[in-house]
Formats: C-alpha cells, structure tokens, sequence
C-alpha cells in the first residue's frame, strides 16, 4: 500500500460522511472536494424563494412601475452579486469560513463586533423566512400559522446540523422544483391576465429607481458575511473565474426571477398583495391540487435559504465564542446546542412579529446596508490588494500571536465606514441629514464602501500587523 493511500481513504470517506464533522476550523486539503457548479445550484435554488418575490413585490408597493422597477432590481443585482462573488473567491483560497478571517482585520477579540451585527441579520432573515414558509406549512398540513412555524423551525434545526453537503444537496433539489413552480406561475399569470396595462404604466422616478436598486443590492450583500463557508470545501486551485461565475450567475438569475415575479404580482394585485403575499401567490394556482403544489414549492424553497441563515448562525456564534477559548474544535453537542438556540430566538422573533412581516422586514433589509458595507470593504481590500490572501491560520485563534486581540486600525475603519453612510440614509429607522443633496435618494451604501475601501488602504500603510510572504497552515 501506498504511503499516500490513507490519506486518500480518509479523504474518500469523508466525502461520503452526511453529517459535517468541521465547524469553523481550516479545512486541509485531504478534505477538499466538489466542483465550482454546485455554487450556481446552490445559490440559483436558494434563491428561487418566497422572500426574493415579497422583496421584488416591494419595489412596487412602495410606489415604483413595473418596468423600471425591474431594470432598477436587475442593476442592484448585478452591483450587489459581484461584490459577493469576489467574497465567495475567499473560501477555498483560505479554507477558512468567512467571518473568522475578520479577526485578520479586527483582531481575535475585535472581530466580535461585527460577528455580532452578522447574528443579528441572521436571526433576522430566518425570522422572515420562517413567518412565509410557516404560512405555506400550516395550509399544506392543515394546521395553525404558530404551528406552521414551529414544524418548519424543527425542519431547520435538523439540517443545519448535518451541515454542510446536506445544504448543498438541498441547493440542487430546490433548483430543480424551483424552476418548475417559477414556469408554472409565470405561465399562469401571462394566461390569466392581461399584462399590457401593467407594462404600459411607466412612471419613471429617481427615488423609485433608487430603491429598487438598493432593495436587491442590500439582498446580495446580506450574503456576503456566509456565502465563503458555503465554498471553503472547494480545491484550493479552482478557477477563481469559474467560482465567481458560477456564483454570480447563480444568485442572479435565481434572484431576479423571483423579484421580477413579485413586481408583476404586485402590479396586478394592487391593495390585496400586502399582509396576504403567500395566499395570492399560492391563488395563482388553477386548482386545489395546484394549490397545495404551490405550497409544497414555497416551503421547500424556505428550507434552503433559512437553513443558509441558521447554518451562518451556528458559524458565526461558534466563532465569536471560539475567539475567547482559543479554540476553533465544536463537539457534536456545542453544534447541536448552538444551532438550536439560534432557530429558536429566530421563531419566537417571528411568531410574535407575523402581523407587521412587510413593513418591518423592508426597514430591516434596507438598514442592514449601513453596517455590513463597510466590513465588506475591508474584507476584499484586505484580500485582494493587500494581504493577497496570505493568512496564518494558527494565529487567527492566538489571542496573542500575529493577529492580536484587537486591532483598533481595522476597528475604527469599521465605525468611521458606518458613521459615514449615517447621513445620507433615508429609512424609517433613520433619516439622514444631508439626503436633500441627491433629492432624499438613499445612496448610503455607495458612498460607504468607497469611502470605507480608501480609508482602510490609507490605514495599511501604517499597520503593516499581519502581512505575510506566503500562508501558515496548521501542522
């Protein structure tokens, strides 16, 4: 035999195992499998989903037409997906999950304050997707809306904690039934309606415009704090063009059917859309069996998506907590217990705020922008143009090693990158005070992350912590 061969066992075997072993340490190379395409599935199904179309559906309710509601969601798609992609590169170059190489910019210690803001948004998106994915449950069972919820949060809990080829084969199945629940009712709504009325009112608004743009530009980059744990098991040497095609046309195209689905939806529904988007999606449905089909296709595809949140989850408090043990090692019952306590916190969020989902979930969405911008301006500056992506993966958990506790640069950066962006936000949670200057039009976003991207390289300069020859891997 030879001496290579049980590596090659172990690394056969554990392509085989279901249930994840890792959590948020390296993963070497034994371990790396896969092909760039499972991105595409994953993040095309993924988003093939109830919540893109309520999102999309907004652009309108909010005031906007059909057509350029659409080209405005597309551009913010197009913005929003590249910024992903370019994170999604970071995965299998480090190996690592994504919000643990934070502490390369923030320090061991530092690096919690964004990992905090990243849980929040997790809680927050699988809240949401549990409030739309419980309603469909509760019809298609036959049983109360809390019910409903409670079973679809239990679904969750389960694979979560098998991990990560489990989401990927999920990834795959929900692109499937996601196209042909997606043809089915765009087929339905071109049969059953006349759409000429509703292509015909263009009313064309900056502000409008601007919105819906940023509603699917906030979208994408909501991704970007997890969308590397979904593609650290890849070789290390994929083509990091075929990665960032794979992911960037996957989530865009699966994304903006959904959106430009609720857009139309949302035209021709009018004043009945709001607080009843799952039943007058499901109403499109041409009989009672159709009906159920089409609550089976949004619960299915709830799955996907609320599960990358409660799996994020698990990996973001699993890294907050790691950071103060100096351990990056998760038994079985710690993974268990983490990703429990966050689907629990996510369905009591929902069950209470189930009345008030639209409203709330929009100004949600949109504030999300102004704190995980500038830490993705940091995060790819740092990657691309700085570090190259040279790590010490030992010292990303030695508190006092390369890295330090906390790295105040990175975490000045960071607020200073948030503070900016306070000014030009107009949201219902914050109206900013200089908006009048682009005609109350939110372009927080925009000016945050160039302004957070020059602030950070301008602070590199001084703060040479952390730049490396080449990486250092654990032995």
């Amino acid at each position: 035999m030879s001496a290579e061969s049980p590596a090659a066992d172990y690394a056969g075997a554990e392509k085989q195992r279901l249930s994840e072993t890792r959590s948020i340490d390296y993963i070497p190379p034994s371990e790396r499998h896969g092909h760039p395409f499972s991105q595409f599935t994953l993040w095309f199904g993924g988003n093939l989903q109830i919540t893109a179309i309520v999102t999309g559906a907004l652009a309108v309710v909010l005031g906007g037409d059909v057509v350029w509601s659409i080209i405005g969601l597309l551009v913010g798609q197009v913005v929003g997906a590249a910024i992903m992609s370019l994170h999604a590169i970071q995965g299998p170059r480090l190996g690592l999950p994504q919000m643990i190489t934070s502490r390369m910019q923030f320090g061991v210690y530092g690096a919690v304050i964004p990992l905090v803001l990243v849980c929040i948004m997790y809680v927050g998106f699988s809240a949401s997707g549990t409030v739309l994915a419980g309603q469909a449950l509760a019809k298609l069972i036959n049983t109360s809306n809390a019910s409903g919820m409670i079973l679809f949060s239990a679904i969750i809990v389960v694979i979560a904690v098998l991990g990560y080829r489990v989401i990927h084969k999920l990834g795959k199945v929900a692109s499937v039934i996601g196209v042909l629940a997606f043809v089915y009712l765009f087929i339905t709504l071109l049969s059953t309606h006349d759409l000429s009325a509703v292509w015909q009112n263009q009313h064309f608004t900056v502000a409008n415009f601007l919105l819906a743009v940023s509603l699917s530009s906030s979208w994408q980059i909501a991704f970007c704090p997890y969308v590397s744990d979904y593609s650290r098991y890849l070789p290390a040497n994929v083509s990091a063009k075929k990665l960032f095609s794979c992911v960037f046309f996957g989530t865009v195209l699966g994304t903006q059917a959904s959106m430009t689905l609720g857009v139309i939806v949302a035209a021709i529904a009018g004043k009945a859309f709001s607080g009843n988007e799952v039943g007058y999606i499901v109403s499109l449905g041409s009989s009672a069996t159709m009906a159920m089909v089409i609550y089976f296709a949004i619960s299915f595809g709830k799955i996907t998506f609320t599960t990358l949140n409660a799996y994020g989850s698990f990996m973001s408090l699993t890294t907050i907590v790691s950071g103060f043990r100096q351990k990056t090692a998760l038994s079985r019952g710690g993974r268990i217990l983490f990703v429990v306590l966050m689907v629990t916190i996510s369905c009591v969020i929902a069950l209470i705020s189930e009345p008030a989902f639209l409203k709330s979930f929009t100004h949600f969405l949109l504030f999300l922008l102004a704190f995980f911008v500038p830490w993705s301006a940091i995060s790819l500056t740092d990657f691309y143009l700085i570090t190259k992506g040279k790590v010490d993966v030992p010292a990303l958990s030695q508190p006092n090693g390369r890295y330090g506790r906390w790295n105040w640069a990175g975490i000045i950066v960071y607020f200073c990158g948030v503070l900016v962006q306070l000014p030009f936000i107009d949201n219902p949670l914050h109206h900013g005070s200089l908006t009048w200057i682009f005609a109350g039009n939110d372009v927080s976003w925009i000016i945050g992350w160039f302004v957070t991207a020059l602030l950070w390289l301008a602070a590199r300069k001084f703060d040479r912590r952390g730049m490396l020859a080449q990486s250092v891997y654990p032995n």
